[in-house]
């Protein structure tokens, strides 16, 4: 009789009940993403270089309004900084650390604006 039904390889649980005395870890908690801040009204700028091999970017996200607004926000934003940068996926992105000139630009603009992040 041939014996040979013992699990070798599963990706389902990572431990499978059974197995090596242990039980099974399906009533694991799943960690809760921390909240957006979407829609509080508040306009955050952040200095972020990850994914960008290194280079410096400042990020503005929770800018109301619609991609053409966000379009025209972006290029004033970069007129005013004196470097490049775009509008995408609800946030602008300005290339170099320039949170000082965007923040003073966005406050005379009338929004409220907040420094996040490092």
């Amino acid at each position: 009789m041939n014996d040979n039904t013992r699990l070798v390889y599963s990706s389902d649980d990572g431990i499978v009940s059974g197995f090596y005395g242990k039980k099974s870890k399906t009533n694991k908690k799943k960690k809760q993403a921390p909240p957006q801040h979407k829609n509080d009204g508040i306009v955050r700028v952040q200095r972020d270089s990850k994914g960008r091999k290194g280079k410096t970017a400042t990020v503005v996200t929770g800018i109301p309004g619609t991609d053409n607004t966000l379009s025209d926000i972006a290029g004033t934003l970069k007129k005013k900084c004196g470097c490049g940068g775009s509008a995408k996926d609800g946030a602008i992105v300005i290339q170099g650390d320039k949170r000082e000139v965007i923040v003073a630009e966005l406050k005379s603009q009338g929004f409220t604006v907040k420094l996040a992040g490092g």
